[in-house]
């Protein structure tokens, strides 16, 4: 007589830690974002006061934190959990998410390239905007000081757009010292100083502007921005190459233990 041994279906272990370890990461990371936003938002005094959050004139970067650490988190949680538990559940909400954000990654790529006036228009209403609010939020503040310096840049089209913040508009009933001037992050970088001269930008632009290009940038920041991306376009398609690599891994690696799980649940043989 002879006998026939057949092997069970089993979970890889393999895809299976493979998979929890992608996510931890992920899991971690998010954590730490929306330690890093409520944080923010605590030295802010907006957590003892959440009316401010509906009264801010321009917009909060740690929105962009909390938004990002939110999902992140969610999405390790999933992951980890659907993996050590073999839940079919949460690894199906993981690779729905996942794929529909690649999705929109996509369609948003397909729409900047397809209607580029119109996304450079709104970055530059955006940008004005946030300008009006430039010392109402010390995040955005920075966030801005920040693109200025790095793009060698001032305004959204020029250093007159800061006219449109209150600060520094040049109205003749205008009581602030920082009247016709600009943000100390659109002054030209003095090597030999040691210390940023926060006063740099001070009544410049109650001068001829013939003189301003000697004190501040002149160039607005959305040409800056426009001149930057052809000249570090291999790089910003490698960060979005790798992140659609990363989505892609973790759809594989979901969807295969999903296959291992039914298998195992109904009773399927090799």
């Amino acid at each position: 007589m002879r006998y026939y041994r057949y092997k069970n279906a089993e979970v890889s272990c393999c895809y299976k830690y493979l998979m929890f370890s992608y996510n931890i990461v992920f899991w971690l990371v998010g954590a730490a974002f929306l330690g890093i936003g409520f944080w923010a938002w605590s030295e802010k005094g907006v957590l003892s006061d959440l009316s401010q959050v509906t009264r801010q004139n321009g917009f909060d970067p740690v929105w962009v934190v909390l938004v990002v650490g939110t999902v992140t988190f969610v999405l390790g949680f999933a992951g980890c959990v659907g993996a050590l538990r073999e839940n079919i559940c949460m690894l199906k909400f993981f690779c729905g998410v996942i794929g529909v954000i690649f999705f929109l990654e996509l369609t948003a790529g397909v729409l900047a390239f397809v209607f580029q006036d119109t996304l450079r228009e709104w970055i530059s209403d955006f940008f004005l905007t946030n300008v009006k609010g430039y010392r109402d939020d010390i995040d955005l503040q920075n966030l801005i000081d920040s693109l200025q310096r790095t793009n060698q840049c001032c305004g959204a089209q020029n250093p007159n757009d800061w006219n449109t913040n209150n600060y520094f508009n040049c109205t003749d009933d205008n009581p602030s010292r920082e009247r016709c001037g600009v943000p100390f992050s659109c002054c030209l970088a003095d090597p030999a100083q040691t210390v940023v001269n926060t006063q740099c930008g001070y009544d410049i632009r109650a001068r001829p502007e013939r003189e301003w290009n000697t004190v501040i940038h002149v160039k607005g920041c959305i040409p800056a921005l426009e001149g930057w991306l052809p000249r570090n376009l291999y790089i910003v398609a490698g960060v979005f190459i790798i992140i659609s690599l990363l989505q892609m891994l973790g759809i594989f690696l979901a969807r295969t233990l999903i296959g291992d799980i039914e298998m195992v649940n109904y009773g399927f043989r090799y």
